[in-house]
């Protein structure tokens, strides 16, 4: 079996750090190695190498505590820059912005009735006075399931509900969070901690990223769930081949030549991202996409771990034994965790829908009778939400077509509002525009990394098409509803990786001829120094801050922006 023949395999070699030395976490590869399946390269003239910034990094990691000061230091250092981000002057404005309105009183409400309740008419000012116990006992209609909500209302439980600051906080603790795992993702699938930390940064500074973290929306929930159980997937895929692999070898010493190789249950990452995912699924219904996306690929994984071990029947190995297992491992687990979000509505008795199937007019009959009606209401209730999803087809004014989303045709203006400024009058805007370096070179990365794919079949080409694909082909299939720019958070961080792995190419190695490692290092620098300055540029329309309209004007790049 050769690389050239095992997707697997195909990519693996020596990491190195991109500025120095050997870094790797166990049995991660290097993204940037040369793969057994490329044509012979003609050999590289002879000459120096390296250059003296690579020289001084090396001495740098040679010493312990200094390269366990940068392992982690550098991932905790953009998480802090993110977090300042996320945070400072996370109170302003103090009002409800955009679709705050349903979250931020759905999770308000769900801590005090167990279930969304209804609110009387012009609640969001007076939510934003401090009358926030003026909410009804009559059940609100909601169509997204309640984890997500749960969460947000979570800083308002603990900390009350009179000031903004604790609506979002929850929220822009997830977004906080995610920049440090996708710096932990980036480092393990691009060998490097330098690397790691490039795709830390650049998710920490974009606009799109900062927006869903000040704003106490869902759809920072399901981009944190799903980028959790990505993770948790990653880990699973090196204990498990070397699971396997151990297994074999152990029955082959024993003088049992195996065929389909071993069905392993103790996979405990598989279980963790079944809980990732349900929970996923559980702010949103989109993170059904993952959870098959994911399932699949363990299952994809597992039957060239087979191959490698030299099993011969390893497709039969595992489609018939292992993905059975992998399923009862991952799927009971999500829907678990998916119908554990829904107790405060199956415990209470205020809830939309909730004595439904109570009505012996709507009760089931025949086989399914004996389901318990509260589980009755509740399956008519996703009906019910599911029907309305299919029928958004409503007119708003900064609707985006999905096609558009990895060149930001349609960025959300989710708040404006005119404040006087001296004499004159300013504008305070939070638009979720992403910084426009960041997205569309990671568009223009996304297709080299297909070219790449086909070309080389590496596997952390296709780990990370693969989340990017869960997060934003299936609503190519939506083209018709009323759909909004913002929902791509959930598929950035396989956007920012995709751009991080382009940017690890392009650094190159320490090895290489100087005048290539110098170029290389130069192109970066001058990257993030303008993707830096370009995001501080835009950073007033993130975060609210008043401007003069006529420089906000200077912030619609395309027609389409404004």
């Amino acid at each position: 079996m050769t690389a050239e023949t095992d997707p697997e395999r195909a990519g693996e070699g020596p990491a190195t750090d991109a500025v120095g030395v050997v870094e790797r976490e166990p049995d991660a590869t290097d993204a940037g190695a040369p793969e057994a399946s490329d044509p012979p390269e003609p050999s590289e003239p002879e000459g120096p190498r390296g250059t003296r910034i690579d020289d001084w990094w090396a001495r740098q990691l040679a010493v312990p505590w200094k390269r366990t000061l940068w392992t982690w230091g550098g991932p905790l250092a953009v998480t802090l820059l993110a977090a300042v981000l996320r945070f400072w002057g996370l109170g302003h404005p103090h009002r409800i912005v955009f679709d705050e309105t349903y979250y931020v009183k759905d999770g308000w409400t769900l801590w005090h009735n167990g279930y969304e309740s209804a609110w009387p008419e012009g609640s969001d000012a007076a939510f934003a006075r401090g009358d926030t116990l003026s909410f009804l006992q009559d059940p609100a209609y909601v169509v997204h399931p309640p984890l997500g909500k749960w969460l947000i209302g979570l800083g308002m439980a603990a900390f009350g509900a009179g000031d903004a600051f604790w609506w979002r906080a929850t929220t822009a603790l997830a977004g906080t969070i995610a920049v440090f795992l996708v710096t932990l993702v980036g480092r393990r699938l691009l060998g490097t901690t330098i690397a790691g930390v490039i795709v830390g940064l650049l998710f920490a500074i974009d606009g799109n990223a900062i927006v869903m973290s000040r704003v106490a929306l869902l759809d920072n929930w399901v981009m944190l769930f799903g980028l959790v159980g990505f993770w948790f997937v990653l880990l699973d895929r090196d204990r498990s081949r070397r699971l396997l692999e151990a297994r074999v070898d152990a029955d082959r010493a024993a003088g049992a030549e195996p065929h389909y190789g071993p069905a392993l249950w103790n996979r405990p990452w598989v279980l963790a991202a079944g809980v990732a995912f349900g929970a996923m699924c559980a702010v949103k219904w989109s993170g059904i996409w993952f959870l098959a996306a994911f399932g699949l690929y363990l299952v994809a994984v597992d039957a060239f771990a087979r191959r490698r071990a030299g099993l011969p029947f390893w497709i039969s190995g595992a489609i018939l034994k292992q993905a059975p297992v992998t399923f009862v491992l991952l799927v009971p687990i999500a829907f678990a965790v998916y119908l554990a979000s829904w107790t405060g509505w199956l415990v209470t008795d205020g809830g939309y829908y909730r004595h439904w199937a109570d009505d012996p007019v709507n009760a089931w009959t025949g086989a399914f009778a004996w389901v318990p009606t509260a589980l009755q209401s509740l399956w008519h209730y996703h009906q019910a939400a599911y029907s309305f999803h299919l029928g958004v087809h409503s007119e708003h004014p900064w609707a985006s077509n999905p096609l558009t989303w990895l060149v930001m045709g349609r960025p959300t203006n989710m708040y404006y509002r005119d404040v006087p400024c001296g004499t004159d009058s300013c504008a305070e805007s939070i638009m979720g525009i992403g910084n426009p370096l960041i997205w569309w070179g990671g568009a223009l990365a996304v297709l080299y990394l297909v070219y790449r794919l086909v070309r080389r079949r590496e596997w952390q080409v296709g780990i990370i098409l693969l989340g990017l694909a869960a997060g934003y082909l299936p609503w190519l299939g939506y083209l018709d509803r009323t759909v909004f720019q913002f929902y791509s958070i959930a598929f950035q961080p396989y956007l920012v990786l995709a751009l991080g792995f382009v940017i690890a190419r392009i650094l190159g190695r320490p090895t290489d001829l100087t005048w290539r490692r110098e170029r290389g290092l130069a192109v970066v620098a001058v990257f993030l120094f303008w993707t830096v300055c370009v995001s501080a540029f835009f950073l007033p329309l993130w975060t609210a801050m008043p401007i003069w309209p006529e420089f906000r004007t200077l912030h619609f790049w395309l027609p389409s922006w404004g």
